[in-house]
């Protein structure tokens, strides 16, 4: 019996715990913006800097790993040229990169 009551837990210093658990929320938190969520946006601003910048003549590589040059631009397809007068029309967010714009050319 006496056992059962040493392990009872004491009333005193509740508070600081509360204080220490709310830290601990926040150092998790933070954690995850800066390792989770801030990278995401990150990329998502870049993804549509470069969906909005393509312009015809720019070779793009779309999701499904086709290679094309873009002959046309739409409000939410492009129309790539895959050569010998093969012409498919994509949606923009298909594209993934861009591999060579027509004014950088080496």
């Amino acid at each position: 019996m006496d056992l059962l009551l040493a392990m009872a837990p004491q009333g005193e210093g509740g508070s600081g715990s509360f204080v220490s658990t709310i830290i601990m929320f926040g150092a998790i938190f933070l954690i995850f913006y800066f390792m989770i969520i801030r990278p995401q946006q990150k990329r998502s601003k870049e993804r549509e800097k470069l969906l909005s910048n393509i312009q015809k003549g720019d070779k793009v590589i779309t999701s499904g790993g086709i290679h094309g040059t873009i002959a046309g631009l739409e409000e939410k397809t492009a129309l790539l040229d895959l050569g010998d007068k093969i012409k498919i029309k994509v949606e923009r967010t298909a594209i993934t990169s861009v591999v060579a714009s027509k004014e950088v050319q080496l």
